[in-house]
């Protein structure tokens, strides 16, 4: 016993009726046909337009039902021209004929007596004292809304709710149009290919809309769409509830609606907003109405212009046109409606109906020469619904007369067509498998489903002002994800006028460069565009966050792209770099002036007295020290790396050597002025040369085991500056630098103690003190150095370096040789031995020519 037949039993039992009374009141079948099997359907010939509901606290009276539904008298009219065509195909059904019950209702309870009277199979007249003779259907087409279907079992053409799926509720249910699940899935991806992010929902609330809205708001939220608001109404709802959805419509700020609801609502929902003057809003409809012929009857209809939606794909059914356009009322002279259609559609009267409004109907009457929505087969959509369930039953009986469904009948298991009741054919539909004449496969999965297939179709206006669903794509649930939603080339109409696609997002797309920040409170289609920090880059737009840039590269201005980090190094171009190129060649030049001075006067007695070979030397060793400054220019390379800072250690020790031979040979040459003192012999010219040989021996030496252990290496310091990237050399070893820079400083100080002993000797000849002095800028600068190179960065830890080297052989090169020049060349009378010498002063004969 289906739901329906169990919830009337028990009702009629507890209101003392009986079940032959409850039928009797009913209403008698629209159109019906004997036959060995009857199909039956309940299809919606005429819309009652009053809506309120009934208390069912007495037996529900028969109400009297208006205006003309066409497209539900064209679906009754295929299922009985299916049936037709079944009838005379010798492959289906062979020796039974089908026949077929179909009931006309425009209520609730119209749908409830239908049913009931199908289902309990009573026929003629009957009273509370007897019941006549049954007549089961084997199966139920019909009805088409789904808020109904839920009553009954049935295979329906029309109703899509997604919770008739449910196989535990509804076992006995089956449908040939796809579920509002895959609706609800195209219609969400068909939301996001266009961009619409922020959407408004709206209902009816029913099973039909309310299911189907909550599908599709979980569809859209998993494609990243937002949801604006959702509300719902039903056409017999109080004035207030439609208004309420106006007031949250006229306050929202999205410009796409999901309307999931029947053509009743949409068209009092488009009639309140034309009059709110509420526009430029684009609509996306359930195919509940997308296609509706009837929506041109609304007031506002135009807003509805540019709708896009799902519906069941174009169809063609072979001699349905022919088979309705011989429609005539002499075929069912038991139906007032096909009578009271005639009439209305020709504007006569036929025999036996008063009217006096009316002109007799002639016998020239027929529809092949009118227009109308009954005789436009430009769609049969829908119809073709109806054909494959008749068909489906077909199948589905055929199966079980053969038994086992194989053809081959099984004695002791067949049925008996007088006999056959719904239970069986339940099993056998479910399992049917057949295909269309035009190559249509039809089958029902698990839960009764028919295939998903849908075209796209986008409401136009025709030549005659009337809407028109024109297909500009298909979407197909058995396509791979990515391809199940398809264009065509047909361009679409956007409502109010529009051009282009319009926009609906709730917060303008975040440009590549800028990531995604929530706004507080609102959905996640609401957010702030925020610029990607510095070294991080997204080029996505709607991005939710930034990608780091790799540690050689970094974010451009725009965010947008990671570009390779402007190496930096201490460059000859730069203005740093030149002027300290300058002063280390001016440090050159001028050394080479002070050896040119003293070449031409090497006979001149003050620079025989200062050591002419140490001079020479010396000079030499500073020509190389304002060279190896050099070194720390440019780009570093292996080479310059490891030159830089050992031609610096080995260059100033060989300098440092040679003012510390100069500082001795002071010390030594007053010494030898004193009676009996042999010491030049043990520090003469050989000894000399040893002395400077031997220390700057030891600073090579430790530059070599400095290159073989940890040699200096050029890498990129990428740490120091986010934005670039400093090239520079590596010391490799701490120690090494150390070791070298450790041992000049050793020399320095001990140059200066030297020279700190003898700055009181005779000054006419004593260059102590300016040894001194210059050992004293020496000491000074590179004592400051360290702190200064340890704390420079990148390139300027190198122009430190410089710095200290230039300033301190300047120094030595001021200090020691400035005086010198300037009495050779600006004070040549005081370039005289006796001057030189002093008063009291005699020096020893042998120092004399040796020096």
């Amino acid at each position: 016993m289906s739901p329906l037949e169990l919830f009337l039993m028990v009702f009629l039992m507890g209101k003392g009726r009986s079940v032959c009374r409850l039928q009797g009141s009913a209403q008698q079948p629209e159109l019906a046909q004997d036959g060995d099997l009857i199909i039956g359907g309940i299809f919606s010939f005429r819309t009652d337009q009053d809506y309120s509901t009934n208390s069912f606290q007495s037996v529900p009276e028969i109400r009297k039902c208006n205006n003309f539904n066409l497209r539900e008298l064209k679906f009754a009219q295929t299922m009985i021209f299916a049936i037709n065509e079944i009838n005379k195909n010798p492959e289906i059904l062979p020796g039974v004929r089908l026949g077929y019950k179909i009931y006309n209702n425009c209520g609730t309870m119209d749908i409830l007596r239908a049913a009931l009277a199908l289902v309990s199979g009573l026929r003629g007249e009957i009273n509370d004292d007897f019941c006549t003779k049954s007549e089961t259907v084997q199966a139920i087409i019909g009805h088409s809304g789904s808020s109904p279907t839920i009553a009954f079992a049935q295979i329906s053409h029309f109703a899509t709710c997604a919770c008739l799926s449910n196989r535990r509720e509804y076992p006995s249910f089956f449908r040939t149009i796809p579920s509002d699940y895959y609706q609800s899935k195209a219609l969400a991806k068909l939301v996001k290919y266009f961009g619409w992010t922020w959407v408004g929902a709206v209902a009816v609330s029913n099973e039909y809309g309310m299911n189907g809205i909550a599908a599709f708001i979980q569809a859209a939220e998993d494609h990243g769409v937002c949801i604006e608001y959702s509300v719902a109404f039903s056409s017999s709802d109080p004035p207030h509830v439609l208004d309420r959805v106006i007031q949250v419509i006229k306050r929202s700020t999205s410009k796409v609606i999901m309307a999931f609801m029947t053509h009743r609502e949409i068209k009092l929902l488009a009639a309140e907003l034309y009059k709110e003057n509420i526009t430029r809003l684009q609509w996306i409809g359930s195919d509940a109405w997308i296609t509706d012929p009837s929506l041109t009857d609304s007031e506002g209809y135009a807003i509805l212009l540019g709708s896009l939606g799902f519906t069941v794909a174009r169809a063609n059914i072979p001699g349905l046109e022919q088979y309705l356009m011989q429609l005539h009322p002499s075929q069912f002279p038991n139906s007032p409606f096909v009578r009271d259609f005639w009439e209305d559609v020709f504007e006569c009267s036929l025999n036996g109906t008063v009217n006096t409004k009316r002109k007799p109907c002639s016998s020239l009457e027929s529809l092949q020469t009118i227009n109308s929505q009954f005789t436009d087969f430009s769609e049969q959509r829908f119809s073709k619904n109806v054909y494959k369930s008749v068909y489906a039953v077909a199948h589905a009986l055929d199966n079980l007369m053969k038994c086992d469904g194989s053809g081959t009948p099984s004695k002791g298991n067949c049925y008996d067509p007088k006999h056959t009741q719904p239970l069986p054919v339940l099993q056998y539909l479910a399992s049917v498998n057949f295909t269309t004449v035009d190559g249509e496969r039809v089958y029902f999965d698990n839960n009764g489903d028919s295939p998903a297939r849908y075209e796209l179709v986008n409401l136009q206006i025709t030549n005659k002002g009337t809407l028109n669903g024109e297909t500009v794509g298909i979407f197909d649930a058995s396509l791979p994800d990515d391809h199940q939603f398809i264009l065509n080339s047909i361009p679409v109409v956007w409502g109010n006028d529009l051009t282009e696609v319009p926009v609906s997002v709730c917060s303008e797309k975040c440009l590549p460069g800028t990531f995604k920040v929530l706004q507080k409170g609102k959905p996640a289609c609401c957010y702030d565009c925020v610029l990607c920090p510095e070294g991080q880059i997204t080029n996505l737009t709607e991005s939710p966050q930034c990608l780091k840039c790799p540690p050689e590269y970094w974010s451009n201005q725009h965010r947008d792209a990671c570009i390779l980090k402007p190496t930096e190094f201490l460059a000859y171009e730069e203005k740093l770099g030149t002027l300290l190129a300058l002063f280390a060649l001016l440090g050159i030049f001028l050394t080479m002036i002070t050896t040119l001075v003293f070449y031409c006067h090497i006979d001149t007695p003050l620079v025989r007295a200062n050591n002419s070979e140490l001079s020479f030397l010396l000079l030499f060793s500073l020509t190389l020290c304002f060279l190896c400054s050099l070194t720390f220019i440019g780009r570093p390379t292996d080479w310059s790396c490891m030159l830089r800072h050992t031609a610096f250690g080995i260059t100033f020790v060989l300098c440092i050597s040679c003012v510390l031979g100069k500082t001795i040979v002071v010390l030594i040459a007053f010494k030898a002025t004193i009676p009996g003192s042999n010491v030049m012999k043990w520090f003469g010219l050989a000894q000399q040369r040893l002395v400077v040989l031997a220390l700057t021996l030891i600073q090579v030496l430790i530059s070599i085991l400095w290159l073989i252990t940890s040699p200096p290496f050029p890498f990129m310091n990428m740490m120091l500056y986010k934005d670039r990237v400093i090239l520079q050399c590596d010391l490799g070893t701490v120690f090494g630098f150390g070791a070298a820079l450790g041992y000049i400083g050793l020399l320095a100080v001990l140059c200066f103690v030297l020279a700190f002993l003898a700055r009181k000797l005779p000054d006419n000849f004593n260059e102590a003190k300016f040894i001194t002095f210059s050992m004293l800028i020496f000491c000074t600068v590179w004592l400051a150095f360290i702190p200064a190179y340890v704390s420079s960065p990148g390139k300027f830890a190198d122009a430190v370096e410089i710095f200290a080297i230039l300033a301190s052989s300047y120094g030595l090169l001021f200090c020691i040789f400035l005086p010198k020049c300037y009495i050779i060349l600006i004070k040549p009378e005081q370039n005289t031995k006796r001057h030189i010498m002093g008063k009291g002063f005699k020096l020893n004969t042998k120092w004399e020519l040796s020096v």
